[in-house]
């Protein structure tokens, strides 16, 4: 097929689940409810962390992020998504699509970073409890925060970048439900050899490695979780951590499933409904999981309520 070159005025077709359209409706129903927990659950910890004095503490300031982050992530591609699903025209213009991706990287990628983050947070607070304030301090918080969004958005630009230099064929036949590298790349008329090579690269520095980081500190906790004679504590610990590490296996299981593999580790279908689910469904039981059984937010919540 004959190369041509994209411009501002070109559109992708996202092809999404058209292969089932009588699938298509049923999905609109559940990713509209997904995405209204996702908004209401995620703006509820952020406006509770907010208002309530008792959560102004590094863990909920970086749980705060992580709402404000999910909100984002959602929003980058779920109006789209219904879009599509909803009716016959499934295609995105190639700004669109260009924003879309460089969004969804970047706001993934952060999250990766904040997860470890997390995770160091607790592993101060248990393991080196006389010294949290200090290890801790506000803005100490602040520059980790600013480091996680910032390279989040780094290493989305070097993605984005490579990917939107290839040159692709005449047909815009995205197989997906939105603007992802490796779709993107199977539009190319040229060896992506090295584009592949620098995703896996970049992937496994950004999701192999924080989450080798995650499973050490969690490690570390679990020696120091079984020393504690306190009963309280132990549940305390087991509450906050093990919900922490419900959501880093949302999150990275799926990931790895998609960016740690050969091109022809999945099948395209396949690889569709895994990105359905940790794109659509984890960011809304983000929320559950940290609140659910929570006792800081509940006490939080009669506080406010009372």
């Amino acid at each position: 097929m004959e190369k041509i070159n994209a411009s501002s005025e070109d559109y992708f077709f996202l092809l999404g689940f058209s292969n089932w359209p009588h699938l298509e409706v049923v999905l609109f129903v559940i990713v509209l409810i997904f995405y209204f927990m996702t908004l209401t659950g995620n703006l509820f910890i952020i406006i509770l962390s907010y208002l309530d004095s008792h959560l102004h503490t590094p863990m909920y300031f970086f749980l705060s992020n992580l709402s404000f982050l999910d909100l984002c992530y959602s929003t980058s591609f779920i109006p789209q998504l219904l879009f599509n699903l909803w009716g016959p025209e499934k295609t995105i213009s190639y700004t669109g699509c260009m924003i879309q991706l460089y969004f969804s990287l970047a706001l993934g990628t952060t999250e990766c970073v904040l997860l470890v983050v997390m995770s160091y947070d607790r592993y101060a607070a248990v393991c080196r409890p006389l010294h949290y304030t200090v290890l801790m301090h506000p803005r100490f918080c602040h520059l980790l925060a600013v480091a996680c969004w910032v390279s989040g958005f780094t290493n989305s630009a070097l993605h984005s970048l490579f990917t939107f230099w290839v040159p692709l064929c005449g047909h815009r036949q995205v197989d997906h439900f939105l603007c992802e590298v490796p779709a993107l790349l199977r539009l190319s008329c040229v060896d992506t050899r090295a584009n592949e090579l620098t995703l896996m690269v970049m992937s496994s520095i950004f999701v192999l490695i924080p989450l080798i980081l995650i499973l050490s500190s969690y490690g570390a906790i679990a020696r120091a979780v079984l020393k504690m004679q306190s009963t309280t504590g132990l549940q305390k610990v087991f509450g906050t951590c093990g919900a922490h590490l419900m959501v880093v296996s949302l999150f990275f299981i799926p990931a790895m499933c998609i960016y740690l593999q050969p091109p022809s580790g999945n099948s395209q279908d396949q690889g569709k409904f895994i990105a359905l689910f940790y794109t659509v469904v984890t960011p809304s039981l983000n929320p559950l999981i940290y609140t659910l059984r929570n006792k800081d937010v509940r006490g939080a919540v009669k506080r406010l309520v009372g």
